[in-house]
């Protein structure tokens, strides 16, 4: 028992040391650069997403970048998305839309909508976006800038979180609690190991040359956590890429309630752990009950030293995520119990082969 609660009070020192590394090695964008004159290819898949297309259309028709092209492909659409992105080309010849013709055998919808943009696309940059971010008006400059600047072939960003309802702050924080204190991002740049990979699939900015000669969204065509595993496809290819997390200039609300985050994460939540449930169920474990191992096995110092040290990484989390530190303190529990319950549910869908997602059914 003692070994063990030593083990857990080192662990809990360790996620916080990675935690404050995220802070103090934060990535920034620079200022916005208006010299590039590179084309980019703005790719959007799209299904039923009739509430947010306008809103990210807008934002891009408002960026300071203006050598863009904006391609909208509608994934067999049940609602008004097609509609209003054929109204809004009208106003600017920007914007185009595609129209799926079905999907086809052994693809997933989104994985084979973003092969489809890129074959469409004339840019020297491939920036595939969610239809439901919203983004700042530099942020192409600005990331095309640092893309350039570094050399990267796929530069990824976390955007910041929008939690409106007590369902999402007991579920939306949970993957950057778990990503800012196992991975060093500095280290998905610096470090050429593939198990130090991050991306995130709402923001994926492609040179267009390293895209087309990978193709990643077709080698992973059944891939459903595809992001994370074209930034480990592309380490094993020597391709440099970087991740940042909480910045400013890209924001997103990707559920509005718990039962969509709870399907939605489970989804991925696996993957942040190599793939490997047992490690997944140990992580959420030790966290989450942790406490009474350090306080039986060693003292009730020890367990409100531990304690500290756990809320203290709940709040340089929360400052390197750019979400309300006193909202993450207060929902401390109510997220690891979600944690728990998206490693259920993940578990579940694993044991059925079946896992839903925008109305289709994806084996797992």
């Amino acid at each position: 028992m003692i070994y063990l609660a030593y083990f857990i009070f080192i662990f809990s020192a360790i996620r916080l040391l990675v935690a404050l590394s995220n802070l103090i090695f934060s990535q920034r964008l620079p200022k916005a650069n208006h010299n590039c004159a590179d084309l980019v290819s703005v790719l959007i898949p799209a299904r039923n997403e009739e509430k947010h297309i306008s809103y990210i259309l807008s934002d891009l028709l408002s960026q300071d970048y203006q050598n863009i092209e904006i391609i909208v492909f509608d994934d067999l659409s049940t609602d008004h998305t097609a509609t209003i992105v054929s109204h809004m080309s009208l106003k600017d010849n920007r914007i185009r839309l595609v129209q799926s013709d079905g999907l086809p055998e052994g693809w997933l919808g989104k994985n084979y909508a973003c092969h489809e943009l890129a074959r469409q696309a004339k840019g020297d940059y491939l920036l595939f976006l969610d239809a439901d971010v919203r983004v700042g008006k530099d942020l192409i400059s600005r990331t095309i800038h640092f893309a350039y600047k570094n050399q990267l072939g796929l530069l990824s960003i976390f955007p910041m979180q929008q939690m409106l309802t007590r369902g999402e702050w007991a579920t939306v924080p949970v993957m950057n609690s778990i990503l800012i204190t196992l991975l060093p991002l500095i280290l998905v740049k610096k470090s050429k190991f593939t198990s130090l990979s991050a991306a995130n699939g709402q923001f994926m900015l492609f040179n267009s040359t390293v895209y087309k000669r990978n193709l990643p969204h077709e080698k992973l065509k059944h891939n459903k956590v595809e992001d994370i595993a074209i930034a480990r496809l592309f380490k094993q290819q020597k391709v440099k890429i970087a991740c940042l997390a909480g910045n400013e200039s890209i924001s997103c609300r990707m559920y509005t309630c718990f039962n969509e985050a709870v399907n939605g994460f489970s989804k991925n939540v696996i993957s942040f752990f190599g793939d490997s449930f047992l490690v997944a169920i140990l992580f959420w474990l030790v966290t989450t009950f942790g406490f009474l191992f350090v306080w039986f096995g060693l003292s009730f110092r020890y367990m409100l030293f531990y304690l500290l040290i756990v809320a203290i990484t709940k709040v340089v989390v929360s400052i390197v995520s750019k979400q309300n530190v006193l909202m993450n303190l207060i929902f401390h529990l109510p997220q690891q119990a979600s944690m728990g319950l998206f490693m259920f549910k993940a578990l579940i869908s694993k044991f059925n082969k079946k896992y839903e997602w925008k109305g289709r059914n994806i084996s797992s």
